[in-house]
């Protein structure tokens, strides 16, 4: 018998997590896996402007981080989804690299799509719990 899923869940959006039924994260093992996130408004329509975007993403990806007790700092691995990355790269990279904190950084995987329900950026992370939220 498995055991249940220790879901988090940021102040403010468990509505919108549960009318598109997911977890915006899951603790297992000493990790956060989150879901990937957007640069969603509280209604979940996506924020027109693509560098507002990114970074709307990265308010909604540390509330996230913040519900479980943790901040980017704890973040080990990365993976963003960039719609025509050839087109957005220069305009979403400075805003990700402005979240991104001091060395050791952690490790990415960039995938161009063309395709993210109306977004143009997504990330997704994994990141370990600190000790005491772990045990």
């Amino acid at each position: 018998m498995s055991s249940p899923r220790d879901a988090v869940f940021p102040t403010g959006r468990q509505a919108l997590y549960e009318r598109n039924r997911y977890s915006p994260a899951i603790r297992s093992n000493g990790f956060l896996f989150v879901s990937g996130q957007v640069g969603s408004r509280p209604d979940g329509s996506p924020e027109p402007e693509l560098a507002q975007q990114v970074q709307l993403a990265f308010e909604n990806l540390n509330a996230v981080l913040a519900a479980a007790g943790c901040a980017f700092s704890d973040v080990i691995d990365v993976t963003v989804y960039i719609v025509d990355p050839e087109q957005n790269f220069e305009r979403v990279w400075p805003v990700v690299m402005a979240h991104w904190g001091e060395a050791p950084h952690p490790t990415l995987t960039g995938v161009g799509v063309t395709w993210l329900y109306g977004f143009q950026f997504e990330i997704k992370v994994i990141a370990k719990l600190p000790e005491a939220a772990a045990a």
